[in-house]
């Protein structure tokens, strides 16, 4: 009979975080799939588990690892799907074993746990109703300011080496931007410093320790769930004035922004549409 791969968060810092269900699976594997041996060695021998095959699963060989495992599994093998802290496959290696087991039919049982996340997106205070998780910060201007176009909160790694320069450039495009960097979540050191773009900027002048999560929250004025009115009215009068009929303009700006098209005219017009 196929075995089964198990995606098994670790703790992002303290070890109580550890759930139950991720002890057992980690005590049941044959097989443990996991970025540094040596660090999940000690993993081990923290939780005082009796210590199974440790195989490696890092960038460089994740492609003809998650082969070798997917065979693995299919002859009876549990695995267990690991990464150095946190949930696998979220910025971190896991994606191509999960991917070679659903081409397979293997069974997959993926659990719930830590997630830096989603602890810092809370642990940030700002707007959760839309987010979205970058990865690392991309390094390029242009790149960043993809980065700020969107109307959600915006979660994304990055490193204490980078982070002054990160901040920086983030500053100069958006400097009243709500934002939180979240250092050390979960362990003895943990951080959360709250304040503008530019504020923040001026805090971490210097690199800093430390596992860092950056939450950046929507323009002011500007959220998931409330579009910004006066930008889409300018938008459609530019429109109108290029010679845009305004029914069928406000219908396009109602589409792209998230508005009332009704609202809309109103607003350009003075007067209601009418049917």
């Amino acid at each position: 009979m196929p075995g089964r791969l198990t995606v098994c968060p670790t703790p992002i810092g303290n070890l109580e975080d550890l759930s139950d269900r991720a002890r057992r699976a980690l005590a049941e594997a044959d097989v443990v799939a996991c970025e540094d041996t040596r660090r999940t060695g000690l993993l081990y021998e923290r939780l005082d588990l009796p210590r199974p095959r440790l195989v490696s699963n890092h960038e460089g060989n994740e492609a003809e690892r998650a082969r070798q495992l997917a065979q693995a599994i299919e002859r009876g093998a549990k695995v267990a799907l690991i990464s150095d802290a946190g949930t696998p496959a979220i910025s971190d290696p896991g994606f191509r074993l999960i991917q070679a087991c659903i081409d397979r039919g293997l069974e997959i049982e993926v659990l719930p746990g830590p997630s830096a996340v989603t602890t810092a997106l809370v642990a940030s205070g700002l707007p959760t109703d839309r987010w979205r998780f970058e990865g690392f910060l991309p390094r390029r201007a242009g790149e960043l300011e993809r980065v700020l176009g969107g109307g959600e909160t915006v979660v994304a790694f990055e490193s204490p080496r980078r982070l002054p320069d990160s901040l920086a450039a983030l500053a100069a495009l958006a400097p009243d931007r709500p934002a939180a960097v979240c250092r050390e979540l979960t362990k003895m050191h943990e951080e959360i410093i709250r304040g503008t773009l530019a504020e923040l900027a001026r805090r971490f002048r210097s690199e800093v320790k430390g596992e860092i999560v950056v939450v950046i929250g929507p323009a002011a004025g500007r959220t998931a769930s409330a579009p910004d009115i006066a930008f889409a009215v300018d938008a459609l009068r530019r429109l109108v004035q290029s010679g845009a009929r305004p029914r069928a303009a406000a219908s396009v700006v109602a589409a792209l922004t998230g508005t009332r098209a009704n609202d809309l005219y109103t607003a350009l017009t003075g007067r209601e549409p009418r049917e």
